[in-house]
């Protein structure tokens, strides 16, 4: 099956290893060592974020070394920009919301 970025980032742990392997190159064994989850389970996460092309995965002697390719999450970021516009909108207009019901609050103590 051919998967996609938004797949790919679409699980919580695939998004902290990307975070993980945006700071620094890592063995398969130092990423599942930062998981409290099997290994096998790193492994399919892995396994999906490679088939993606947003890891690339190079063998060294014996040890397998996981590094970012970040201009894979491209795609990604141009689709949530288009919204940022949006959220920050409503988010604002949320907070001038919790402003007012303080104020009200306030007035009426």
């Amino acid at each position: 099956m051919r998967r996609d970025v938004f797949q790919a980032i679409a699980d919580p742990v695939r998004r902290d290893i990307i975070e993980l392997l945006s700071k620094e190159s890592l063995t398969i064994n130092e990423v599942a060592d930062k998981f409290e989850i099997s290994r096998p389970a790193i492994s399919k996460h892995l396994k999906i974020l490679n088939e993606c092309d947003i890891i690339a995965i190079d063998k060294k002697g014996r040890e397998r070394y996981c590094k970012i390719q970040p201009q894979q999450l491209i795609p990604a970021f141009l689709w949530m920009e288009q919204y940022k516009v949006l959220w920050e909108g409503k988010l604002d207009s949320f907070e001038r919301y919790l402003m007012e019901l303080k104020s009200k609050k306030e007035d009426n103590e």
